[in-house]
């Protein structure tokens, strides 16, 4: 997915209010930018990193800039949640998510189970509905060599409700599953951080059981463009 305007570069001041981030710009002015992550962004918004923002397309719009990205060590960090399920419909369009090709019409945010929309709704005659729940994944604590990315950043009652809901469509006789999408380059597996939520932990093996699956892909970013491109191992623990 590329960026539809360039972005521009600054330096995270602080995150504040969960929505709003003030970032200095080259020049030394400072703006406010609106932060599209309601997480709590453990381990990436740290004051004084480099970030990318991307200018408002609506000249309207109350807040003129967009967080896009972050700089941790040497890699940069997607914190948009608004791209996901863009990112995540584009790489199964092209192939690159193998596991869901082959289905005649991909639909995005389609009404199912209890008052709530799926992110993706993959469909084809000969074959039972995909219901695809996708999950940006932006923590990882451990910076060392071989340490893994994890979801979630905090506590998640909607996550844990969404694992039911997929359940559901599993009984019901569909195809269920979960992706966790990577949006950084530095790590090649993925965990689940039980000792932040337990009861998501725990949502997610009762998921499972019950026959939806779970995947998990990486991210390369460049201010340019961050594209989804190779599937990254989950480890059960």
């Amino acid at each position: 997915m590329k960026f539809q305007t360039p972005l521009i570069k600054g330096t995270l001041i602080k995150r504040y209010k969960r929505f709003m981030a003030d970032v200095e710009l080259s020049d030394g002015s400072v703006v406010i930018a609106h932060c599209a992550n309601s997480g709590s962004m453990l381990s990436v918004n740290e004051p004084g990193a480099e970030v990318w923002i991307s200018p408002a397309s609506n000249p309207d719009r109350k807040l003129k800039f967009t967080w896009e990205l972050i700089r941790i060590g040497e890699t940069l960090v997607g914190i948009n949640t608004a791209l996901p399920n863009k990112m995540v419909s584009h790489a199964i369009e092209d192939g690159t998510i193998s596991e869901l090709s082959g289905y005649a019409t991909l639909r995005n945010e389609v009404k199912y189970g209890k008052n709530s929309r799926i992110d993706i709704l993959l469909e084809d005659d000969k074959k039972p509905k995909c219901y695809v729940e996708v999950k940006n994944v932006t923590l990882r604590r451990d910076l060392t060599k071989g340490a893994p990315a994890e979801f979630p950043d905090s506590v998640t009652s909607r996550g844990t409700k969404h694992l039911a809901e997929l359940s559901d469509m599993v009984a019901e006789g569909h195809r269920a599953v979960m992706v966790y999408l990577v949006q950084r380059e530095d790590a090649d597996s993925f965990i689940v951080a039980r000792d932040i939520d337990p009861v998501y932990g725990e949502a997610l093996d009762a998921a499972k059981k019950a026959g939806v699956e779970a995947l998990c892909y990486a991210c390369t970013l460049s201010p340019e463009e961050i594209k989804v491109v190779r599937p990254i191992k989950i480890i059960a623990d």
